[in-house]
């Protein structure tokens, strides 16, 4: 039964949970984390630890999302940033930090973002990009955003990506565009492409089995909430604590999985994740992986070179994330030490995928899909 909470009278709504609010049981057996696998398959594709990288510019370069893929994981490109609008990235990134190093005003920062964004989309440098990912034979998948899948899927096809993933900050099967412009039809337009699709982010049951329903391979849970970098509560008033969301759309994998006589659709966790026992919760609620954004960046490989900002920010009327420093520019850990490490640090913040498997051992599970099945408490 739903826990719902009366806020006034005649209102109610609804009792929800943030992964900080809930802890792992742990059951009468352990085992060896050696015996732990954190490995998940999506579609066609097998990757060794549950992470993909959120689209952003100050993660995912394609050095870095070959160094991800190499590690195990899955990095995404955002196929609408400047990897897809300007030749010189590095130097545009080197200007955007300045800024925000320089300045005291967030606004400075963004207007920059923004300007930087307004360049227009050329697709032989995306085109180029991918080809660099690809050549190094890892995963290669890249980012559009629900108005632009349309017009941009081709060439992305073109170019040879394995995967598509259409995201936005709120995504539903049915994206109306202006002026009355014909729907993004999701259902129809994955039918249509011979890649898997990943779509997000929603954050309801409804939402999640109406994108599953659309064959999507995955579905992703939460908008990168990260406080300091996104702002979407405070721009747009929306969101569902990710204990909950996650786990309302574990419940609608398991709806749809009934109802499809088995397809099943994996569950992504977007957001709030910055320590290994969050990413282990993450799991415990439902989810298959996690897209992580702040704990990337703190890695030396990631081009925003110690700053993070969603793709979000980068939006040319409504920003929805801000410049965030994360780590010092000189004293930066590599991408292995963030998420296999070893680790000096007693917090979390590194070893993130060894964190996990601990906690699988710990509880005597062996997989991810498992350790879904752990016992939780919620705190009083």
């Amino acid at each position: 039964m739903r826990d719902l909470v009366e806020i006034g009278m005649g209102r109610t709504a609804r009792r929800t949970y943030e992964l900080d609010d809930v802890d792992i049981v742990p059951s009468r057996r352990t085992r060896s984390s050696k015996q732990a696998s954190t490995a998940w398959q999506l579609d066609a594709y097998r990757f060794e630890i549950p992470i993909l990288a959120h689209p952003t510019d100050a993660l995912m370069s394609p050095a870095s999302a070959i160094a991800l893929g190499k590690l195990g994981g899955l990095g995404i490109l955002n196929g609408e940033g400047l990897w897809a609008r300007h030749a010189d990235v590095d130097a545009k990134l080197e200007e955007l930090i300045h800024v925000a190093e320089s300045d005291d005003d967030v606004d400075a920062s963004i207007t920059l973002l923004q300007k930087l964004h307004s360049a227009p989309l050329q697709p032989d440098l995306l085109a180029a990009a991918i080809a660099q990912v690809r050549e190094a034979g890892v995963t290669t998948a890249v980012r559009v955003s629900p108005q632009n899948a349309r017009a941009l899927t081709p060439a992305l096809i073109k170019a040879g990506i394995d995967l598509l993933v259409v995201h936005g900050t709120i995504i539903s099967a049915e994206h109306v565009g202006p002026g009355g412009d014909e729907p993004l039809n999701l259902k129809t337009f994955i039918a249509e492409l011979d890649v898997p699709v990943v779509a997000g982010g929603v954050s309801d049951h409804r939402t999640a089995l109406h994108l599953m329903r659309t064959g999507a391979a995955g579905v992703i849970v939460g908008y990168g909430s990260f406080e300091g970098a996104t702002t979407t509560g405070e721009v747009l008033g929306i969101g569902v604590p990710m204990a909950t969301a996650i786990a309302d759309a574990a419940a609608a994998r398991r709806d749809y999985l009934d109802e499809t006589g088995g397809r099943y659709v994996h569950v992504i966790a977007d957001g709030d994740i910055a320590t290994s026992g969050q990413l282990a919760k993450a799991i415990a609620c439902g989810a298959d992986a996690a897209m992580l954004g702040v704990p990337l960046a703190v890695a030396a490989e990631s081009p925003g070179a110690g700053w993070y900002w969603p793709s979000a920010a980068a939006h040319p009327s409504m920003p929805r994330g801000a410049l965030l420093p994360v780590a010092s520019s000189v004293q930066r850990p590599s991408l292995e030490t963030v998420l296999v490490g070893p680790s000096n640090d007693p917090f979390g913040s590194l070893n993130l995928v060894g964190g996990l498997r601990r906690a699988l051992a710990k509880t005597g599970y062996s997989d991810l899909k498992e350790f879904q099945k752990v016992g939780l408490t919620v705190r009083a």
